[in-house]
């Protein structure tokens, strides 16, 4: 059993940056895959990026590649979104997601365990 839960999301103007955090509890965080997704009301939740278990490799959606950055830190069960240059079409309600394998990320049905989620605004 993975418990997630984000943190950091806010307000920014666009240009700006802001970092999610997601926080991890119970055992075996290393052996997860985590991903962040993304949602806009009346939207299906969208792709944003992953992280293998040792954070050896990413993979990010076309459109933030180059503006996040997705790390961890397994000692302290935690991985963060670095989101630079935001975009006002970056606003949207962003969750961190587990899985134990590093296959159809893209896929949010594969992922066992979620967060609540945090909401960022991106103002024009």
């Amino acid at each position: 059993q993975v418990q997630l839960v984000e943190s950091g999301g806010g307000l920014t103007q666009a240009g700006g940056s802001l970092r999610l955090s997601c926080a991890a509890s119970g055992r075996s965080f290393s052996a997860y895959v985590i991903s962040w997704f993304r949602q806009v009301p009346g939207l299906d939740r969208e792709f944003v990026g992953s992280i293998r278990q040792r954070g050896q490799t990413t993979f990010y959606e076309d459109s933030v590649k180059g503006r996040f950055i997705i790390s961890r830190d397994n000692a302290k069960n935690m991985v963060y979104l670095q989101m630079n240059s935001l975009k006002p079409e970056d606003t949207a309600h962003y969750y961190c997601a587990a899985r134990p394998t590093w296959h159809a990320l893209y896929d949010a049905s594969e992922y066992e365990y979620w967060g609540q989620g945090t909401q960022v605004t991106v103002s024009s």
